[in-house]
This record gives C-alpha cells, structure tokens and sequence, in this order.
C-alpha cells in the first residue's frame, strides 16, 4: 500500500460534520451560532488546539485581502479562524478526502464559502497555480510526509516572489523514535520525523530563506503538564478532538507527551521567505 493511502486511512473518518455541528449543540444548545471560535474545541486538530493556530498567525501574520494557502488544512479549523480574524482569503488543500468534505460543510455552515475554499490534493503534488499565494503554512503535516525536499520545493512553487511560510513541525529528538500511536501515526511506517538540522537544510535546499527557527519544546511541555493535572483533577473539556477519533486519542497523546517530556520529540515554529 502507497504511503499517501496510509495516511488517508490513518484519518478518515465517516460523517464528520454531522458529528462536529451535532456534538456542539448538544453542549451549547441546538440555536448555538456555528462560526470558527465556537467550532474551535472541535477543528483545530493540534495539541495545543486554537492557540497553536493563534501562535502560528502571529509568525504569519497576514494582511486583509491577501491569498493564504493552508498546506494540510484537515478539517479547515485553522483555515476558517485565520481568514476570520485576518481578513483574508484562505485556500485549504487536504489528501483525505473525508477531511475537505467535512471542511467544506463546516465552511458553508459559518458561511464563509466566500472567504475559504477547500480542495482535495497532495502537499506534494499541489493542484495550484505557480506563484499565486502572498503566504503559506502549515501545521503539524510534514512528519506524514516522505519526501520533505518535494513538500517544500511545492510550497515554495505556489508562493509569489516574497512570501512567507510559517510552519508548526515536530521533529526528531535525540532521544530515538517515540513509541507509537501517536496522533498523525499509528506506527513508524507513516511516520518521518527529521531532525532540526535536517529540516533547516532541507528548506534552504528548497531555496527558501530562513526568517525565524524557534525550538518549542519547553513550551509544549509544560502544556502537556497543564493537562495532565487538569485531568487529574476531573476537569475534562466535553468538547475536544475525542468528538472524532475517540478513545484512541488517549493513548496517542500520552506517547506524545511523553516523547517531548524525554527528548525523543522537538516542538517547531518556523518562518521561511521566498526571496524575490
């Protein structure tokens, strides 16, 4: 089985739109407005949820009526938050199918069809246009991805001479490989996590320019401790990334956390620029 159909069934998932809408109404009530800060517990799928994203927009930072491409957009959480609070326009691109057809509902359902639009297709093999983007990012992706060199060269392609792209990566720590699950990864077949190294020298290899390398990891730590005695004291949020991948999800995040905690997993935020 090809990689990309690993990562496909790793996260597909039936009806979950329906799932997303019908978990926040049961919680905040059937006349409950539908608009990316309340669908925010529910479509940001990272460990750190919306204020990941909002750390990302800041690194990004885009202007009003710009054109941001969303580079593994999943359910298009992120995308309809940024191009919300932005101003701007966001294009979303998934491989999985059920994920655009859930971001394309749960678009339509904040009425921003205007304002963001999803299309299926491969970080690697981009169904855009050269040059036709101000700015990119993407989150927490390239680790499903193989060929990293590909990613990049693509993301670079699509920006116009100029433009930024902001990524949120976890990365190889010196400790080894992590123990699996892990939330993009059921085992290490469809895992490829690089090292810091690696991934500042395969983004200038792809002719960006590099703007800011931050390492994250402390900061992820001591998130993950936040949660883990919010969950000691029975504060569980009902709403959450559970509504979709369910009890699995536990385990998964335990491995994660405990990979950052031992050093076999680094936190990322970068700022790359087309030069031009």
């Amino acid at each position: 089985m090809a990689i990309p159909d690993s990562v496909v069934r790793h996260y597909a998932r039936d009806a979950i739109a329906e799932r997303v809408l019908g978990a926040l109404r049961a919680e905040a009530g059937a006349e409950v407005a539908i608009t990316p800060d309340t669908l925010a517990p529910l479509d940001h799928f990272h460990s750190r949820g919306v204020d990941a994203t909002a750390d990302l927009l800041a690194l990004l930072a885009p202007r009003p009526g710009e054109l941001v491409l969303d580079i593994g957009c999943g359910i298009g959480g992120p995308a309809r938050w940024i191009a919300v609070r932005a101003g701007c326009h966001v294009t979303g691109v998934d491989l999985t199918p059920e994920f655009c057809a859930a971001a394309t509902a749960l678009t339509a359902a904040c009425g921003l069809d205007r304002q963001v639009r999803i299309l299926e297709g491969s970080a690697t093999d981009l169904p855009l246009p050269d040059a036709a983007f101000d700015r990119a990012y993407s989150q927490n992706v390239v680790m499903n991805v193989a060929d990293k060199a590909r990613f990049y060269a693509e993301a670079r392609r699509v920006l116009r001479a100029g433009g930024v792209l902001a990524l949120s990566n976890l990365a190889a720590g010196p400790a080894g490989p992590p123990r699996y699950p892990v939330p993009w990864a059921a085992s290490a077949e469809t895992s490829f996590l690089s090292t810091p190294e690696t991934t500042r020298a395969d983004l200038e290899a792809a002719g960006f320019e590099i703007l800011a390398f931050h390492d994250i990891t402390a900061a992820m730590h001591a998130f993950n401790e936040e949660m883990r005695e919010k969950a000691r004291s029975g504060a569980k949020p009902r709403l959450g990334m559970a509504v979709l991948v369910g009890d699995a999800l536990a385990e998964r995040r335990r491995n994660t956390a405990r990979a950052i905690a031992g050093g076999n997993l680094l936190a990322l935020e970068i700022l790359v620029r087309k030069p031009g």
